[in-house]
């Protein structure tokens, strides 16, 4: 994990000292940099701050807390993501207004219980254009409306605390767009033009990167959508769900594994979402051996592509079909 951080941290940070200290000239230098500081920022996204949000990164609380403020570096919130990510996403995954990784804008349905309309038949082909583009709306606007809904749901509470959230989220935006526009507009020999459409690559990268990795983990023909009753209850037993509505990919590709944060294994996180992502490999044999035994479905596909191909067919099947998922 160190390890990890260190190299994630520097592919973030490194290129975009390079921009702005002029040790790169050339325009298609520029946008490889920003391309990597993009890669960077998923990176951290996905193997450091995720897991010390978790308080999975360390032992030491104040370590976890210290390495969730990199996601407030890469422009989003930790104080917001942690109740959206941990207290929602989790305990709500794909659960119709619970969970908001799901809760998608009218013009996607991630849902076969969300409305559909005439557009969605067409989102296997635009789906992916929205994913690039969904950090921009991270760093923001998303962060300030994620927060406000929270706030009236009760999420946050005391005095002040609504003012002094808002202040601090703006105050870490400022910062972050001080690192990634500010310094090299002022100091490097590109135009705030190049500038500013090398900033968009890089968020086109990072949320391609990140919807992808996660998407294809929730949004997949063969799992559960459940739904609250009458009375906002959910039935049945925790872990089941989890299984239910998880998927796991390319779990034997260690490198790639490595490098999205161990997130091909999203099963055994969403079971067990306390340990450390470096033990996830070990842990699966158990986990899937376990669901065998007892005949619970445990889903997971060969292959990162196969599971992109899944994921497409089933951004197809909800924008064409009105409720219950196909089977791959």
């Amino acid at each position: 994990m160190i390890f990890k951080t260190f190299v994630m941290l520097c592919l973030y940070f490194v290129p975009i000292v390079l921009v702005t200290t002029g040790a790169v000239v050339q325009t298609w230098q520029l946008f490889a940099c920003y391309v990597a500081s993009g890669l960077g920022m998923a990176g951290i996204g996905m193997g450091i701050m995720h897991d010390a949000i978790h308080g999975t990164y360390s032992q030491n609380p104040k370590i976890n807390k210290l390495l969730g403020y990199t996601l407030n570096l890469v422009g989003a919130n930790a104080t917001v993501w942690r109740v959206q990510h941990n207290v929602l996403h989790h305990s709500y995954t794909n659960i119709p207004e619970g969970d908001d990784d799901i809760n998608a804008p009218f013009f996607l349905r991630f849902s076969p219980h969300a409305p559909k309309n005439k557009m969605h038949a067409f989102q296997h082909w635009y789906t992916w254009i929205f994913y690039g583009l969904s950090t921009v709306s991270w760093v923001t606007s998303k962060d300030f409306i994620r927060f406000d809904r929270y706030y009236k749901m009760g999420m946050f509470k005391g005095e002040n605390v609504y003012r002094n959230t808002v202040l601090k989220i703006i105050a870490w935006k400022l910062v972050y767009y001080f690192i990634i526009l500010g310094l090299p507009i002022a100091f490097s020999p590109f135009g705030v033009g190049e500038i500013i459409l090398a900033f968009l690559a890089l968020h086109f990268v990072t949320g391609l990167s990140i919807s992808l990795v996660f998407q294809t983990a929730h949004i997949m023909p063969e799992v559960s959508f459940p739904q609250a009753n009458e009375f906002g209850i959910v039935e049945g037993e925790r872990m089941l769900h989890q299984l239910a509505t998880t998927s796991n990919y390319s779990e034997k590709n260690h490198l790639f594994s490595w490098a999205i944060g161990g997130l091909n294994y999203q099963v055994e996180h969403h079971l067990f979402p306390d340990i450390c992502h470096v033990h996830y490999r070990h842990i699966a044999p158990i986990v899937k051996a376990t669901a065998a035994e007892y005949n619970i479905p445990y889903y997971t596909k060969k292959t990162f592509f196969d599971a992109l191909k899944a994921h497409a067919k089933m951004l197809y099947h909800l924008g064409n079909v009105e409720m219950q998922p196909v089977k791959a």
